[in-house]
């Protein structure tokens, strides 16, 4: 049953099939969207939210996740702004507003004036692929990491997180779930890093993934490490053994302004296939 006049409502297991539908029409772009669907059943539960449906004649158009993240999957503005209504009759209860730039432009515009004042805004984040060989070769000391290394690879992701967003995920308690959410993804095996004598140089994890295609986070240098071209030939090294063992394609978005970032991924061989946007609180 339909609950808005926008043709808008939540999405339940029996959706899944539908919802996968929808993702698949651009399987890269959508992977964290998949992801959740496939690791969750898209039950309420074990989302820790909602994934809301717009329908048109009986038939899922366009959907919306909205946990911690609010992501918009293959959602034009219009879509963008009828689950933008819904969203405005309960309030802020998500992080981060983050996906394709004109859907997050169009939500991000109507519920503006009523929400919080975001804490930072990124606008037109280029969107990153690579789906082919590395345009360099891949470093071979780069490597999975292992629990052995969690007394390294912990301070490395706190670093890079604060860096990159701007508060700790220690704060407010954080410490102890960031902890167990950094030893996941090394026990999933998405965590990779190049070690010199013990200490880590280079680090980069898969966030998410789907049968086709994994979105790498998290990409990090130490300062005083940078410009020497770890990064080039870490990610080359991440995004080859993505490829053989995860998934085919391999994505990531970047910040505009992040041109270093931007030089050394572009050198790996990604190239840009859209624009992301980020509203943080």
């Amino acid at each position: 049953m339909l609950t808005t006049r926008h043709g808008v409502r939540p999405l339940g297991a029996s959706d899944l099939d539908a919802f996968l539908e929808l993702t698949a029409r651009d399987p890269v772009v959508n992977v964290f969207a998949e992801h959740r669907a496939r690791t969750t059943n898209l039950e309420p539960r074990w989302l820790g939210g909602e994934v809301w449906g717009r329908f048109e004649g009986g038939e899922l158009v366009a959907a919306c996740h909205v946990g911690a993240n609010l992501v918009p999957v293959q959602a034009g503005p219009d879509d963008a702004r009828a689950f933008a209504e819904r969203a405005l009759t309960r309030g802020r209860t998500v992080s981060t507003i983050v996906g394709p730039h004109d859907a997050v432009d169009a939500f991000w515009h109507t519920v503006a004036e009523s929400w919080d004042r975001p804490r930072d805004l990124r606008w037109r984040q280029p969107h990153l692929v690579l789906d082919a060989d590395p345009l360099v070769a891949p470093d071979p000391q780069v490597r999975r990491t292992t629990r052995a290394d969690l007394d390294e690879v912990y301070p490395a992701c706190v670093a890079m997180y604060t860096e990159e967003v701007g508060v700790s995920p220690e704060v407010g308690g954080g410490a102890e779930l960031y902890r167990a959410r950094v030893l996941q993804l090394i026990n999933r095996g998405w965590s990779f890093a190049r070690f010199d004598e013990g200490r880590l140089v280079f680090k980069a994890e898969v966030a998410c993934a789907s049968p086709h295609a994994a979105q790498i986070q998290g990409v990090f240098v130490p300062a005083d490490r940078r410009g020497e071209g770890l990064a080039v030939g870490g990610m080359a090294a991440v995004a080859a053994l993505v490829r053989a063992e995860i998934a085919p394609v391999v994505s990531l978005y970047v910040n505009e302004w992040n041109t270093p970032a931007r030089a050394a991924y572009a050198r790996a061989g990604f190239h840009e296939t859209a624009r992301f946007s980020t509203v943080m609180f």
